[in-house]
């Protein structure tokens, strides 16, 4: 992901008001993150612990999502558990179920949609190798790193494609 930075990040927000993106916390290390091994951009809200934020490039353009972590969902410590865009296993508390509002009138109405997703966002540096899990398990894969960037991307899109539904920006 090429770098970038507050101004184009508030204006990617899409399921939220211009209002709510203004008040979100970015990362504090914005300039410094390791953009060269982020496939997109995601992190958790330190003043608000059950929120989350996605931003990626979509068909051209930035697109940013809010998310809240679903608070009804039990975890077992002594399981684990795997993300659904990069497929990396995490025990006990490492995933998490996101729900984002729909874009438009759905999201508007209450709409959402949600995936298991790495705890804190981080999917592009375990992907990578950069960042490792607490569970210590690590699947060996016959795929390359490309080839898991892909699916983790074509995962992404998959999630993001149901948050647009509908919305004339999806296409």
């Amino acid at each position: 992901m090429k770098p970038v930075g507050e101004p184009e990040i508030r204006g990617s927000f899409v399921n939220c008001s211009k209002g709510e993106a203004r008040r979100i916390n970015l990362p504090r290390n914005l300039p410094e993150l390791p953009w060269a091994d982020l496939d997109f951009l995601g992190w958790r809200d330190p003043g608000a612990l059950d929120r989350g934020y996605l931003v990626v490039e979509r068909n051209g353009e930035l697109a940013g999502v809010t998310l809240r972590v679903a608070q009804e969902v039990r975890r077992s410590f002594t399981k684990s558990t795997v993300c659904s865009i990069c497929v990396t296993p995490h025990s006990g508390t490492g995933v998490a179920l996101f729900v984002a509002p729909r874009v438009g009138a759905a999201g508007r109405q209450g709409n959402t949609v949600g995936t298991y997703i790495c705890a804190d966002l981080a999917c592009s540096l375990y992907m990578r190798g950069v960042k490792r899990t607490d569970s210590g398990v690590r699947f060996e894969e016959t795929l390359t790193l490309e080839e898991r960037i892909g699916r983790a991307v074509s995962n992404l899109e998959g999630f993001l494609d149901k948050v647009f539904d509908g919305d004339v920006r999806s296409a």
